[in-house]
């Protein structure tokens, strides 16, 4: 995977194919990879004839990880997002995201609605606007020597998931 750096953090990110660029954000305790490569997303848009890039959002894959919570809020990684488009001189995108991907998606839409094309949001439910739990009952959970240590029933859920995908 390709890298650069936005606000101090480096993110990683491939980039693929030719043609009407589509920007894929995956969701919570996966990667580009998990997400869009192994279900043969990519190959499949880029034998469509698009140019695909998928990112690694911040504390995920092959980014960089911060050990602050307020590091995770949405909008900083819509603006990651952002970033990644101005460093590949990319001006409209269509864009689709998969549960925490899909929340970063909107949040980026209504920041900077003129930069997208279209826009697909997958797995994206009530939380859109207020989340899913205090990010430090999430990151205290992830941080927990084990599952059997989280006390939080949200964190419990988060964690499960990133030990089942081995995120």
């Amino acid at each position: 995977m390709r890298r650069f750096q936005h606000d101090g953090v480096e993110i990683a990110f491939l980039d693929e194919g030719q043609g009407q660029p589509i920007v894929l954000v995956h969701g919570f305790a996966s990667t580009a990879h998990v997400n869009w490569v192994y279900p043969e997303w990519v190959a499949t848009l880029v034998k469509a004839g698009r140019r695909v890039v998928a990112l690694d959002n911040r504390g995920h894959g092959a980014s960089s990880k911060l050990y602050d919570p307020a590091a995770y809020h949405t909008t900083s990684m819509a603006q990651d997002v952002r970033a990644l488009l101005d460093h590949l001189d990319l001006t409209r995108v269509d864009m689709m995201g998969y549960s925490m991907g899909a929340r970063i998606t909107a949040f980026f839409a209504s920041a900077d609605p003129t930069r997208l094309r279209r826009a697909v949001f997958g797995g994206l439910g009530i939380h859109l606007v207020d989340g899913v739990g205090l990010p430090e009952s999430i990151a205290d959970a992830l941080e927990a020597p084990s599952l059997a240590d989280v006390r939080d029933p949200v964190g419990r859920k988060f964690r499960a998931f990133a030990e089942q995908t081995k995120s």
